[in-house]
């Protein structure tokens, strides 16, 4: 389990970034982000990764403090920041020098098949689409089956029909050993998609607004009214996160119908 206790974060400026978060989320649970900007998405998924420390509070996963990045939690940046020196299967077997070359070969092997880049191995990076190098950074992240993974809008540049096809790729390859996963996103179709649950944050100071439960089973219908449903009961709370009012705690028995 990952849990944060009271966290804040204040810059040296002066810049109160998060205040007071406290949280927790499931083993192989898939928690999305979502909130305005300057409310403190990124922050937070630094400070869990342990590239920056709270100013107060403590993130704690299994019972352990996270002071400094972890082999155990994996992080999926914006762009896919491969070594450009390598190739794809030396990108996605980085992490993996401790294992045989034959350990290393069938778990590079299944994981391209897994993310659609089989036949692949041999390429350059520069000789990949920005599809295909997220598809890479997806493969070795998961690859050296992290306990928590952390994704930092990762398809955010992507056209809609690549972002849709990797949703499906990294859910194939989380299905295998359920790590526990953050993600941040804008994207609140793609948080409807990934997530279980989804945490919508409000800005100046960074801290939570509501969180959603999102019990559609997997996998789920972008066309269907349910998720229509839930795509509208995330957008009505991040408006009223924009518009400063209080969380709205009960549904309409339409939308709550809807929803679940």
């Amino acid at each position: 389990m990952l849990s944060f206790e009271t966290l804040s974060k204040t810059y040296a400026d002066g810049t109160r970034a998060l205040s007071a978060i406290s949280a927790s989320v499931a083993a192989g649970e898939i928690l999305a982000l979502v909130g305005g900007s300057g409310c403190g998405k990124t922050t937070l998924l630094r400070l869990i990764a342990g590239l920056d420390r709270p100013s107060a509070g403590r993130i704690l996963l299994d019972g352990e403090a996270i002071h400094e990045p972890r082999a155990d939690v994996g992080v999926i940046f914006q762009e896919p920041r491969l070594f450009p020196w390598l190739s794809v299967t030396d990108n996605v077997a980085f992490g993996l020098s401790h294992l045989s070359a034959f350990e290393r070969e069938g778990l590079v092997t299944n994981a391209l098949v897994r993310v659609g880049l089989a036949g692949y191995e041999k390429r350059w990076p520069r000789e990949l689409s920005g599809g295909q190098q997220q598809r890479v950074a997806i493969a070795r992240a998961l690859i050296t089956r992290p306990k928590l993974l952390l994704m930092d809008e990762p398809f955010s540049a992507l056209d809609a029909t690549t972002r849709a096809s990797l949703h499906g790729h990294l859910l194939a390859l989380w299905q295998e050993s359920r790590p526990t996963v953050v993600m941040v996103t804008h994207d609140v179709e793609e948080a409807v998609t990934l997530a279980d649950r989804i945490i919508v944050m409000q800005p100046k100071p960074g801290r939570i607004f509501d969180e959603l439960d999102n019990p559609l089973a997997r996998p789920r219908d972008r066309l269907s009214p349910s998720f229509e449903a839930s795509k509208r009961e995330v957008l009505r709370t991040l408006d009223r996160s924009l518009r400063d009012e209080e969380p709205q705690q009960h549904k309409t028995a339409e939308t709550a119908g809807m929803w679940w």
